[in-house]
């Protein structure tokens, strides 16, 4: 029998979760407004919650900085570095939920344990071999670096998702003949669909925000918008305004995709919670 909740617990819990989430989206709204004011009343104490609203700053971002190729860049990395980890990880998840070994546990742990190292303790010899191989500032060195980061957490996810599926759907697939290929493209990934999308979906916001690797291993030509950002901040000062502007350019993209498909990201992450 379920739980009677009262109106009054109902409401309560209501107001709490609409607290926290103002709370969460403060920080993007208050960006967001900022780049409409004038750097005076950007840095004008107490805040000014209400002034004239100016379109100068995104002018002079656009004028500035070449925003479409930083954002081409970005979304070249983020699906390719996603297409790129979910061709890696869905035969190493599908391996380790079906196949499982004696250490298989201990296998996810490592590479679960590779997101905890510091990025800086790397830097140096990833730089090198990028220098090495000529792989600094292009598309295609990021697109490697940004996969290999996020491959741990993407390989956990579909790991998650495959145990979901029952194994023996998959053995009455090999014993109609379906090879290894089959069984994996035709069977296994349309009934993981929703974890495949959610754990997709994840993978682009990471990419998308990855900072560190991006400002350190690209000047110009791969520069994506995390790049775009940083180029705001100088030796002569942060120009919050524009830094505004071109921080809401940057976000924009990736909180329209998180709006339209925030049911998928929901439905994939609690795919298999409910029996």
């Amino acid at each position: 029998m379920a739980r009677a909740v009262s109106t009054r617990r109902k409401i309560g819990f209501t107001a709490l979760a609409w607290a926290v989430g103002l709370l969460i989206f403060f920080p993007i709204l208050w960006t967001v407004l900022t780049s409409f004011k004038t750097e005076a009343d950007a840095v004008a104490i107490p805040p000014k919650f209400l002034f004239t609203p100016t379109l100068d700053n995104y002018a002079t971002v656009q004028s500035r900085s070449n925003y479409g190729l930083h954002f081409m860049n970005s979304v070249i990395l983020s699906l390719g570095s996603t297409l790129l980890a979910l061709v890696i990880a869905i035969p190493a998840a599908w391996a380790m939920a079906f196949q499982p070994g004696r250490r298989t546990k201990d296998l996810l742990m490592w590479m679960l344990s590779t997101k905890m190292m510091p990025a800086v303790g790397v830097l140096v010899p990833i730089y090198l071999i990028f220098r090495d191989f000529g792989l600094l500032d292009t598309r295609l060195g990021l697109m490697i670096v940004l996969t290999l980061i996020n491959l741990p957490i993407v390989i956990w996810m579909l790991f998650t998702y495959f145990r979901e599926i029952p194994g023996e759907i998959l053995e009455a697939a090999r014993m109609d003949g379906a090879s290894l290929w089959r069984e994996i493209v035709h069977v296994l990934a349309p009934m993981a669909v929703p974890g495949i999308a959610s754990t997709m979906l994840l993978n682009i916001i990471l990419a998308w925000n990855e900072a560190f690797w991006t400002l350190n291993l690209t000047t110009s030509k791969a520069a994506p918008l995390t790049a775009f950002i940083a180029s705001y901040s100088s030796p002569e000062g942060l120009f919050y305004a524009k830094l505004s502007a071109a921080s809401t350019l940057a976000i924009a993209p990736i909180l329209v995709l998180g709006w339209f498909s925030q049911k998928q990201l929901v439905r994939g992450l609690t795919f298999g919670a409910v029996k």
